[in-house]
């Protein structure tokens, strides 16, 4: 099954949210963020820069955020809003991406960029555009180290909100033989993957634009026993129990979630009858490695 050509967007104009903070809080920012569908992130000295489509930004989306942003502080913090028309973000990112070691097991790097791998290191080219998945993020390097410590050679994988397509890519360098469905959606993001999974020569992925939420379910049913999922809190909530409804028997491997949330996260996989088979953390990120239970 050879992956699915998409035809690209028009444009990609987005709205730039430039937020003063103190640097360590934009690990916090981020989480919060993404749980408003913002998924692209900067970080600068003193400033995160997260972008929104202009077609997704509007008055009831600014009120969302701020509600968000006063819930979490007490007040909401300034921050500006400036239009940003469609332009060459890969020129942006090429100018500040450098290889990331995961792990001994990966090796992150910008596609066309020199780098020095370990011995038996396993080399990903992303060309990331503003897709999320670069390696730069902790929970995308925590789905990895989890991944480089599964058998994952016989399992019918599903990877949701695929972004950069680096998980489904890593998957099947780490010897997975089985069909992979890789699956995001945002345009950007699908027509991203597939351009990587293409780079890296990883055969009979099928990368496709969906909505994890409304189309999880029919996906599910055919068959998938290891789901990807490095999204944020707000989606696991709602497609956990869809995905234990319909692949019963899955593992299922989570990330996008802050310590924080961990006691909520106890709280949902007892009530579906998961058991933790290993979590693991980094920075005030987790990754959870969920198996029915008996």
């Amino acid at each position: 099954m050879e992956p699915v050509t998409m035809q690209p967007p028009k444009t990609h104009n987005h709205i730039e949210l430039s937020f003063e903070i103190d640097s360590d809080l934009y690990e916090l920012y981020i989480a919060l963020l993404s749980q408003e569908g913002i998924e692209y992130f900067l970080e600068e000295d003193r400033k995160l820069l997260a972008y929104i489509s202009e077609s997704d930004w509007n008055e009831e989306k600014e009120q969302a955020i701020s509600t968000l942003l006063l819930k979490s502080f007490g007040s909401v913090p300034h921050y500006t809003a400036t239009f940003i028309a469609d332009r060459n973000w890969n020129a942006e990112w090429e100018a500040n991406l450098q290889p990331v070691e995961v792990s001994d097991r990966f090796l992150i790097v910008q596609q066309q960029k020199d780098y020095n791998p370990k011995p038996g290191q396993i080399v990903i080219a992303i060309n990331p555009k503003m897709s999320f998945g670069t390696g730069y993020h902790a929970t995308t390097r925590l789905m990895l180290r989890q991944m480089g410590e599964i058998d994952l050679v016989d399992k019918k994988i599903m990877d949701i909100g695929t972004g950069t397509g680096v998980l489904a890519i890593a998957a099947r360098k780490l010897g997975n033989r089985n069909p992979i469905l890789a699956f995001d959606n945002n345009s950007w993001s699908a027509e991203n993957a597939l351009e990587n999974v293409e780079e890296n020569g990883a055969a009979d992925i099928r990368v496709e634009l969906l909505d994890a939420e409304e189309e999880l379910a029919a996906n599910l049913q055919e068959g998938y026993d290891f789901v990807l999922a490095n999204i944020n809190k707000n989606v696991i909530d709602r497609i956990l129990p869809v995905i234990h409804r319909y692949a019963p028997a899955a593992q299922v491997l989570l990330s996008g979630i802050l310590v924080y949330d961990e006691p909520w996260l106890k709280q949902l996989i007892k009530r579906l009858g998961y058991k933790v088979a290993k979590c693991i953390y980094e920075e005030e990120w987790l990754s959870a490695l969920l198996e029915p239970g008996k």
